[in-house]
């Protein structure tokens, strides 16, 4: 058996220190595909993952946000060869078979695999990745701009979709790094009035250049977006924060929409009073349809949609991550390899 050397970020163990370590793939198996990487995002559900208590696999190498070249394909693999381009996500393999995978909607399988986190991830040189799992990616996009599409750009479509707005509509999006300067991208692009909260005022600023019709300090949002606009349409909140989620809701105008995206083991309290009389909709979020990300990789090919990135080699691939923690990353940091 021939055994590929190759060097990723991992995870050694639960709430353990993230280093860049040599490891050794085999050929890939029934099934199986083997990548060369070309880049892969960093992710905040990379800093969720490696803050559990306990992992489903350790060592892990973390990554979910991969773009990379079939090197190699295992028996029985169709549809994929030597060559092609293809994208890794969060979401690895799917049952097939449940309401959910029948629906369309397999993201939420109760049976689902998730790269970087129950299958070995994409920050590395080399994976051995479930072919069923990957996607296509167009050639038109360079690995770095498509990487975050993968993830970020992909459940930020998701969550716009599943606010329901109509054109003309308000929108707040809470949180602006990864997630967020993405879809305030794609809310403009659908006509929607976009308005931004953050804690950073960089990013605030960042978010006017982009083309929000107002942005505003997080802990002020509710107050100040009732009192422009009389409330939105939706709010999503894309980051992880108990806080975030009190004052999105409070910006909402009666029969407005909650979407809650960051992940956290966080526990978050709503008034009840208010959701029942106000006729208030809370949604979880997960990344989206193969139909969202197939339009997010549209987007970004017409020119509508473009990730802001920091690019990194694999070896900053640790101080990237406390960076991200620090809230200190600009957009969305890329791995190039």
């Amino acid at each position: 058996m021939n055994a590929t050397k190759t060097l990723a970020a991992v995870l050694g163990q639960a709430r353990g220190a993230v280093t860049v370590e040599p490891l050794y793939l085999g050929e890939p198996g029934p099934g199986e595909v083997l990548l060369r990487m070309e880049a892969c995002g960093v992710c905040h559900s990379d800093l969720f993952v490696a803050g559990l208590e306990k992992l489903p696999v350790s060592p892990l190498t973390l990554g979910h946000e991969g773009i990379g070249i079939v090197q190699a394909v295992g028996a029985g693999v169709a549809g994929w060869a030597s060559g092609d381009r293809a994208g890794m996500t969060f979401l690895g393999t799917t049952c097939g078979a449940c309401e959910w995978c029948a629906a369309g909607r397999e993201r939420f399988c109760p049976k689902q695999t998730n790269f970087g986190y129950t299958l070995q991830g994409a920050l590395s040189e080399f994976a051995i990745v479930p072919a069923a799992a990957l996607v296509r990616v167009p050639a038109a996009l360079a690995a770095v701009a498509a990487a975050p599409l993968c993830c970020a750009g992909w459940t930020a479509r998701g969550a716009l979709r599943e606010a329901a707005l109509a054109r003309g509509d308000s929108v707040a999006l809470f949180g602006f790094g990864g997630l967020g300067h993405l879809a305030l991208q794609m809310a403009r692009h659908q006509g929607l009035r976009a308005l931004v909260a953050d804690v950073s005022d960089e990013k605030l600023e960042q978010a006017r250049a982009g083309g929000a019709d107002l942005a505003v300090r997080a802990e002020e949002a509710g107050k100040k977006l009732q009192k422009e606009f009389g409330g939105v349409h939706a709010a999503i909140v894309l980051t992880p924060s108990p806080a975030a989620i009190q004052q999105a809701f409070r910006a909402l105008r009666r029969n407005g929409t909650l979407v809650l995206v960051g992940l956290a083991t966080s526990v978050y309290e709503l008034p009840l009073v208010d959701t029942v009389l106000k006729g208030v909709t809370v949604r979880g979020s997960y990344l989206g349809s193969r139909q969202d990300l197939a339009d997010v990789f549209d987007m970004a090919c017409g020119g509508a949609l473009r990730a802001h990135v920091e690019k990194y080699g694999l070896a900053d691939a640790p101080a990237v991550l406390e960076r991200l923690r620090r809230g200190e990353i600009a957009g969305r940091a890329v791995i190039s390899f």
